[in-house]
């Protein structure tokens, strides 16, 4: 995607102070992730705005809520990263950030750029695996079991994941509580269960490359 350029940096009156930082604008979800990988590079001039994870419930509204975060930042960092996959908008918000001039992460969603997308493509056969992060793994409850009813109508167990086949966790970190409550929302579903370790795939690299 194209950079803000220095014209356009010139005409939002952007403050010396200011230039050199990048405004990262990701889901909730990744919030942990982002700044543990932050930390680790010691990337001080990245800035991280979360907007709710609940968006992935509704995702006809992140492309407007992603628009509004950049708009309402524009004369204070001289890049911004959308670190949002494609994410059920349908392209509207790789289209909106092309419209924007800033950069956006590659992929479907985020459970491909964990993965690694390459690697994620090379099995297209996985249409029957519900996948696991890390931060879904701790909220299981919040973000799957209760709104899908589960809570209340576990009878709709079987209509929902029927077709499922497996459950993947692909997991950012090697945390052995995880582990075991990964594999309980496995049997909570009735699926077999797979874990992999991904560490932060395709999310470190563009992180590395909006640092500079």
């Amino acid at each position: 995607m194209a950079l803000i350029s220095d014209v356009t940096l010139t005409e939002q009156g952007l403050e010396p102070a200011h230039q050199g930082r990048v405004l990262l604008i990701a889901c909730g979800a990744l919030a942990h992730e982002v700044l543990a990988v932050k930390r680790l590079n010691g990337w001080q001039h990245l800035d991280l705005q979360c907007l709710p994870a609940n968006l992935h419930l509704y995702p006809d509204r992140i492309t407007d809520a992603v628009e509004k975060a950049v708009l309402a930042h524009r004369g204070e960092y001289e890049r911004f990263f959308v670190l949002y996959a494609d994410c059920g908008t349908g392209g509207q918000l790789l289209a909106k950030c092309q419209e924007l001039g800033v950069e956006m992460i590659e992929g479907p969603h985020c459970y491909s750029f964990f993965e690694g997308n390459a690697e994620f493509a090379s099995h297209p056969d996985e249409f029957t695996a519900f996948y696991l992060t890390d931060f879904l793994v701790r909220q299981f409850d919040a973000f799957v079991w209760r709104p899908m009813g589960l809570d209340r109508h576990p009878q709709l167990r079987d209509m929902y994941f029927g077709n499922y086949t497996k459950l993947v966790y692909q997991a950012q970190t090697n945390d052995p509580a995880l582990d075991v409550k990964a594999e309980e929302c496995a049997r909570r579903l009735g699926l077999a269960y797979e874990r992999r370790f991904t560490g932060y795939g395709d999310l470190a690299t563009v992180m590395a490359q909006a640092a500079g």
